[in-house]
């Protein structure tokens, strides 16, 4: 049989996983319990004590006999004894009759010889004490019903069986190791320090600065709608995809400071973060599927199927339990006798167990039942977090579904304390403050005067780059010009901002930023440049829209129609004071909404990362275009449109595939142009119409695929910078005389085997750069370039250095490109004046 200490284990359960096990569950458990011991003890009862205690039934007339010769006097009796010699030995009717004839005559004789003789009682038999044994073991398997012998083992079994539905889902594997995890997760959120400190500073948040912030939002709406009044008399224009001009003033609460304030520990923070990865990863892991759920409903439907079961045939053959039983083993060679009567003696007692083994068992199914009931009266595969994100300030605490919601609800039914401070560890804002606690603790004032730095234009600049958050600390360094903020996922800037008077540029690199009311006001007054670099065209901050001093705009990142159902430039027109435009992105189009800058815009940057830039007719409007600067649009010539833009001084058309540039003669119509590059494309001879644009001052026309000049290249009076770096040039005209005001000129990389004398004639030129040709002498007359500040000779088959070149005393060694072994050649002097007041 088996122990209460072996059986007890299967419905063992680890502490933790009571979270887990609603009020049914364990009421459940309990009278398993008591059905398990009721198993044990009955099942006790029968093997310590005598099962059957059985009598033989005695015919009629054997009882008769078995009195006459018990009363008899005499037992050696003649008469008697060949009664009962021929009784024994032979069974004839005729000696029946004649044994009855002579009792009959006899009994009533002796009766009154013995009456004073006291009687013996009960039914004398003549079988021993083993055949007793024998026969109660026999009627035991053959009279006794089978449910009376195995009903302590049925008993045990339903309830192991019970057991073990109960808990079958905390031992599955696909089941078990999802809820450990969950349990796991739950306890250290229930237990970590940042759970009390986010419930007790949102519920300080909400009583302290509701009233605050009420006020705060309706003097925003006031302040915006005074704004939109005098910046335009219509109404508000959109800003992206179907949405107006409705600049939010939701307040982003700084963390709080002064005593308050208690900063957690560094183990504590960790601990906290991980748990937020931890119940994030877990959340997308379960909330998948429902196979929990499932498998619950199914061992809860099981268990009420075993118990109908149960109850069915329990109740059938309860009345098989008796106490009286009449047993026929066919063992009368044996014994004599062929019918016993016999007595269970267990029988009381057990059917008083049948009968708390059916109670318990109804008690079982109605609490069953129930369960069945509350998983079926409402959605267990959705869980709402309503009532936490009204009593909290983590308003954005996601609702979740499937195996997740139902381990939760389950949760609910032990302590809905545990879900509550479960959903801090769901919320976003939750996360974005204990990374801010962490982010100012880490980075403070002085730490960040550590990462100041002073730039190419002289200005004090801050780059921040892959933080949790922007450090409360950046706003008190007063002195800071530009503020770079790169892939920093949460970007709040507070109205602290507004001390900043010197800060002047931003720099937003895929960090969708949010401002307060007062800090966009200060940005709307005071800034002048802003970089955005982004993915979608939604991550453009709305209120970018509305910085109406804004001078310069940089937009980095994918404005293409096709990936974006509208180009987010609709309401650039509110920017007034815009004076140049960068876009760099993939463009089929120009956005036809840029005519809204006309008036303003100055200098137009499109660098379209190789899609082809197919319509342009939008640039003729934009007629107060001074510089554009079309980069990588795979243009094939020099759009019309840019003809029309007679104020255009400056035409930069990098990084094409221009082949021919014979529409250069329409630019004599731009009076203003001055300068033209066309460098990095596939131009294989330059117009003679070059010429007629007199006003070029610079050309540039390196990276193509030229092989000769024109010689109406040098008949632009004006030229200062000339740039045919890297093509195919063998010979440089002699016309190249001509150009008296040439101050650059740079041939590098091309296959020129000398220079022209006439070269030498420009007296302007201050930059020479004629390394890696063929050049196997250096004329003397290089002498005669005074200003010369910069030569480039390396890369050439030079054999030595003309002496003249000391006459160049602005040539200084660090702008001299030479080898080293052709520097040596000259002369000491000019070495030493070379090396002299190096900077």
């Amino acid at each position: 049989m088996f122990s209460l200490s072996e059986v007890a284990s299967l419905n063992d359960v680890l502490p933790t996983y009571r979270i887990l096990k609603p009020w049914w569950d364990v009421f459940m458990d309990y009278l398993g319990i008591v059905m398990l011991m009721l198993a044990i003890f009955a099942g006790t009862m029968q093997l310590t004590k005598d099962q059957v205690a059985c009598l033989p039934i005695l015919e009629e007339k054997q009882e008769i006999l078995r009195a006459s010769h018990y009363t008899t006097e005499n037992p050696q009796e003649t008469s008697t004894s060949s009664l009962g010699s021929e009784t024994s030995s032979t069974h004839d009717l005729s000696d029946n009759i004649m044994h009855d004839m002579y009792l009959s005559q006899h009994i009533p004789i002796r009766s009154k010889m013995v009456s004073s003789i006291p009687q013996p009682r009960g039914r004398p038999t003549n079988l021993d004490y083993q055949q007793y044994i024998f026969v109660n073991q026999m009627c035991y398997h053959v009279a006794l019903p089978w449910y009376s012998k195995y009903f302590p083992y049925l008993v045990l079994i339903h309830t192991i069986l019970l057991m073990v539905s109960s808990n079958f889902w905390f031992k599955y594997p696909k089941t078990s190791s999802k809820i450990e995890h969950f349990v796991s997760i739950l306890g250290r959120c229930f237990e970590s320090p940042w759970t009390t400190k986010a419930l007790s500073e949102t519920a300080c948040e909400d009583s302290e600065e509701s009233k605050q912030r009420i006020m705060a939002g309706q003097m925003a709406s006031k302040q915006i709608s005074t704004d939109s009044r005098e910046d335009s008399a219509g109404s508000s224009t959109p800003i992206l995809e179907s949405n107006k001009v409705n600049f939010s003033a939701e307040r982003f609460s700084a963390v709080p400071e002064g005593p308050s304030m208690t900063i957690l520990d560094k183990k504590d923070g960790e601990q906290a973060k991980a748990l937020f990865e931890k119940v994030r990863t877990f959340r997308a892991h379960v909330e998948d599927s429902d196979f929990i759920y499932n498998l619950y409903v199914a061992q809860t439907f099981i268990k009420a199927l075993k118990l109908i079961l149960i109850l069915s045939y329990t109740s059938t053959f309860a009345a098989a339990i008796k106490f009286s039983h009449i047993c026929e083993p066919k063992i009368e060679h044996l014994t004599g006798y062929g019918r016993f009567f016999c007595t269970h003696n267990m029988a009381f007692m057990l059917r008083k167990l049948l009968f708390t083994f059916m109670a318990i068992i109804g008690l079982y199914g109605l609490v069953c039942l129930y369960a069945l009931f509350w998983l079926f009266r409402r959605p267990l595969k959705e869980y709402s977090f309503e009532k936490v994100r009204e009593e909290s300030s983590f308003s954005d605490i996601p609702d979740v579904k499937n195996d997740f919601a139902f381990l939760l609800h389950m949760v609910d039914q032990y302590d809905q304390l545990h879900s509550k401070r479960f959903a801090v560890f769901l919320s976003e804002v939750s996360e974005n403050k204990l990374r801010e606690i962490s982010l100012n603790h880490e980075w403070t004032f002085e730490k960040l005067r550590q990462h100041v730095s002073c730039n190419a234009q002289e200005k004090q600049e801050l780059h921040l780059f892959m933080l949790s958050g922007l450090p409360n600390s950046v706003f008190d360094l007063t002195e800071l010009e530009v503020l770079k903020l790169e892939l920093i996922p949460e970007v709040r800037i507070s109205a602290k901002v507004s001390q900043m008077m010197n800060l002047k540029e931003l720099h937003l690199y895929h960090c969708p930023a949010k401002v307060e009311q007062t800090a966009f006001t200060f940005f709307r007054d005071h800034l002048h440049c802003l970089h955005v670099k982004f993915t979608d065209v939604a991550e453009i901050p709305a209120w970018v829209y509305l910085l109406r001093n804004l001078r310069e705009l940089y937009l980095v990142g994918n404005l293409n129609s096709e990936h974006n159902k509208m180009i987010g430039l609709e309401s650039l027109k509110d920017l007034r004071h815009l004076k140049k435009l960068y876009l760099k992105s993939n463009l089929n189009k120009m956005p036809t909404n840029l005519t809204d800058l006309s008036p303003h815009l100055v200098k137009l940057v499109v660098h379209n990362d190789g899609t082809k830039l197919l319509v342009l007719n939008t640039l003729k409007k934009m007629t107060s275009l001074t510089e554009l600067e079309l980069h990588n649009c795979e243009l094939e010539r020099i759009p019309h449109a840019v003809f029309s833009l007679t104020n255009l001084q400056e035409l930069d058309l990098k990084s094409n595939s221009i082949c021919t540039i014979e529409e250069v003669i329409s630019f004599q119509y731009l009076k203003r142009l001055t300068s033209l590059k066309l460098w990095h494309n596939k131009i294989t001879a330059i117009s003679p119409t070059i010429s007629y644009v007199k006003n070029l001052e610079s050309v540039y026309l390196s990276y193509n695929k030229l092989d000769s000049l024109c010689v109406s290249l040098f008949h632009l009076p004006k030229l200062r910078y000339l740039d045919l770096s890297h093509n195919s040039i063998s010979l440089i005209p002699d016309e190249v005389g001509l150009l008296q005001n040439l101050q650059h000129f740079a041939i590098t990389g091309n296959k020129l085997r000398s220079l022209p004398e006439q070269l030498f004639e420009c007296t302007k030129l201050k930059v020479l750069c004629v390394g890696h040709n063929s050049i196997a002498i250096l004329p003397d007359s290089i002498g005669e370039l005074l200003q010369l500040s910069q030569l480039e000779l390396k890369g050439n088959c030079l054999d030595y250095l003309p002496c003249q070149l000391s006459q160049c005393r602005h040539l200084k060694k660090n702008f001299f490109i030479v080898e080293d072994h052709l520097f040596d050649t000259l002369p000491l002097e000019v070495k030493e004046n070379m090396s002299r007041d190096i900077v």
